[in-house]
């Protein structure tokens, strides 16, 4: 499947010119960056898609550890990519995704953005890139973050709460980081420090750190 360049989301850095279509992410269209763009338009690892399906057929290539299958196959903001070194998406204050060379190995922050109860104290956590897991924590709250590694395993979670530190995600600051100044309900006030501007936002807008 493939998407026409020119309606491609302005998070991912390609060229507006150039072919008609390109490779569209298998799913999370306009919030994702699919592994063949992630190799040979950002990270210059291949030139070719028949480059990208050798390293997918050989396993050079894993997103949170797990091998990749296809080089239309979504990379989403936080996840790790693993390729010649592990990378982690991110995002600019030019609200355009990057890779930085990932500081873990084996672990990756997420967003908690649904929870159900589906058994006697157990909880099935939604996550914001699509992944979901099990857990009997009855703190964590939606909204909330988490350190995951990735078997799945909450190495840490980080509530959303006042004097924490965020990522924001969309809206007209997205890509800036905030700390977090109170909440009320589901709108959040905090300070934008390189902006130098206080503001508030849906907490779907946030991702605390």
């Amino acid at each position: 499947m493939h998407k026409k360049r020119q309606t491609l989301t302005t998070k991912i850095p390609v060229q507006r010119k150039g072919t008609k279509y390109v490779a569209r992410a298998s799913s999370h269209i306009n919030d994702s960056v699919p592994v063949i763009i992630a190799l040979r338009d950002m990270l210059k690892l291949a030139q070719t898609i028949k480059e990208v399906k050798y390293m997918i057929y050989t396993k050079l290539l894993k997103i949170n550890g797990r091998p990749v299958k296809s080089h239309r196959e979504s990379i989403r903001l936080f996840n790790i990519f693993e390729a010649d070194k592990n990378y982690v998406l991110k995002l600019l204050p030019t609200k355009r995704f990057f890779f930085e060379e990932s500081k873990s190995d084996n672990s990756r922050i997420v967003k908690v953005i649904n929870k159900k109860l589906i058994g006697k104290d157990k909880f099935q956590l939604n996550l914001h890139d699509g992944s979901n897991l099990l857990s009997t924590d009855k703190k964590i709250k939606v909204g909330d973050s988490l350190n995951i590694s990735f078997e799945n395993k909450i190495n840490s979670h980080i509530p959303i709460e006042k004097g924490k530190n965020v990522f924001i995600i969309s809206g007209k600051y997205m890509g800036h980081d905030g700390k977090i100044d109170s909440i009320n309900g589901k709108k959040v006030s905090l300070t934008v420090p390189k902006l130098d501007i206080k503001t508030e936002l849906n907490e779907k807008s946030l991702i605390v750190k």
